[in-house]
């Protein structure tokens, strides 16, 4: 799969997005995304976001419906049983504001 992916020559996979400040406030949040993988950078458009806090820390979780297609992977063979090109990809971030 790295060969497939491309994963020697692009190592990383980097996630952007800007929230406005006024977001904080809310639990839910649309966001558009910018996701580089592969060699390729595909826009996402008003990604849904959960935000939650506890105990001064602020958690984001979403789904970004990625494909193979859409970062131009051919689909690769399993056991002779060819992959999904859906790869719905699960984001779960938590972070802490520094004191």
């Amino acid at each position: 799969m790295i060969q497939v992916t491309r994963g020697g020559q692009f190592p990383v996979i980097t996630v952007r997005t800007r929230l406005p400040e006024s977001a904080a406030a809310n639990g839910a949040i649309r966001a558009d995304l910018e996701v580089e993988f592969a060699g390729q950078t595909v826009t996402y458009r008003q990604i849904a976001l959960q935000q939650s806090t506890q105990d001064g820390a602020t958690r984001i979780t979403a789904t970004i419906p990625a494909t193979l297609a859409a970062f131009k992977i051919d689909p690769p063979t399993l056991l002779a049983i060819p992959v999904k090109n859906e790869m719905p990809v699960r984001v779960d971030l938590t972070w802490r504001r520094q004191k």
